[in-house]
């Protein structure tokens, strides 16, 4: 089987989202043409689809992808942020509720007891 390009997102040219008019079965070598949308994926890098890849994997717990990435709780949670953007949907507005998601995420073990202290200390 030859290898496979990662999924190509946007045109090079002017950076518009690109649509699928052809599919093909890898085994079978069935063929669908037409014009088919990426949906959200389109909205999406590739860099963000492998994030959402992994994101999913680890079944939401962004302290176990950022483990895996070896990079910091923030520095995920701010990629989430920018997935979340990409896809149009606006992050949530940070009040004092705030405190209580902290909390929450340190109880259903998304983060640690450290980074919780961190976050709670801003």
């Amino acid at each position: 089987m030859k290898s496979l390009n990662p999924l190509i997102t946007h045109d090079p040219v002017n950076g518009d989202e690109l649509i699928v008019t052809r599919l093909e079965g890898q085994r079978s070598g069935i063929v669908i043409e037409g014009r088919f949308s990426l949906d959200w994926m389109g909205r999406l890098t590739p860099q963000q689809l492998t994030f959402v890849g992994l994101l999913v994997k680890h079944r939401g717990n962004v302290q176990r992808l950022a483990a895996e990435l070896n990079v910091a709780y923030n520095t995920a949670r701010n990629h989430l942020d920018e997935i979340v953007a990409a896809l149009e949907y606006p992050p949530e507005y940070e009040d004092d509720s705030s405190r209580v998601n902290v909390l929450e995420q340190l109880s259903e073990g998304e983060i640690s007891f450290e980074d919780a202290l961190e976050l709670l200390s801003r």
